[in-house]
């Protein structure tokens, strides 16, 4: 099972892999992640009071899926769920979800961990940070493209 959600509603991560598993007899393992809204944005500015994501409906599910396709030719994965909200949020909320199910360990390792920072890079998504004294828009940062780029092939790094 591969399925792609976004969503306004919160989910359950043990509820989620617990479907993932379900009668089945060919994973061995899962591996998940939760990522949430924190206060301390790390910039050394004032906490963060919310965040507000914002998607392009129909896109982001179609850049998710395509993600998740290329996780399956990387891997042989036989499941994997991916959830992301959008919405206001405030510290503590989850935001993304993915659960990732193979009959080994490193393929579900990897196959989370290449979604996460793909998702973190490529998937169409906005957030507005509120803090005291204002709001603005989370620009793109370069430790996130990198950790995306070393999951790109080395002929595909020739090429560009």
């Amino acid at each position: 099972m591969f399925t792609v959600s976004i969503q306004h509603e919160d989910f359950d991560a043990a509820d989620e892999a617990a479907a993932l598993t379900h009668g089945r007899d060919d994973v061995g393992a899962v591996v998940t992640f939760v990522g949430l809204c924190r206060a301390d944005a790390g910039d050394g500015g004032p906490p963060i009071r919310a965040l507000t994501l914002e998607h392009y409906p129909g896109m982001a599910e179609e850049e998710i899926e395509r993600l998740v396709e290329e996780a399956r030719a990387r891997w042989p994965l036989t499941g994997a769920t991916v959830i992301h909200r959008y919405g206001r949020l405030v510290p503590g909320n989850n935001i993304v979800l993915v659960v990732t199910a193979s009959t080994h360990r490193g393929p579900a390792f990897a196959a989370a961990e290449f979604l996460m920072d793909w998702l973190k890079t490529k998937a169409p998504f906005w957030k507005l940070e509120e803090r005291v004294g204002g709001s603005s828009w989370v620009a793109a940062k370069h430790d996130d493209d990198e950790a995306a780029g070393r999951w790109v092939p080395a002929h595909r790094d020739a090429a560009q």
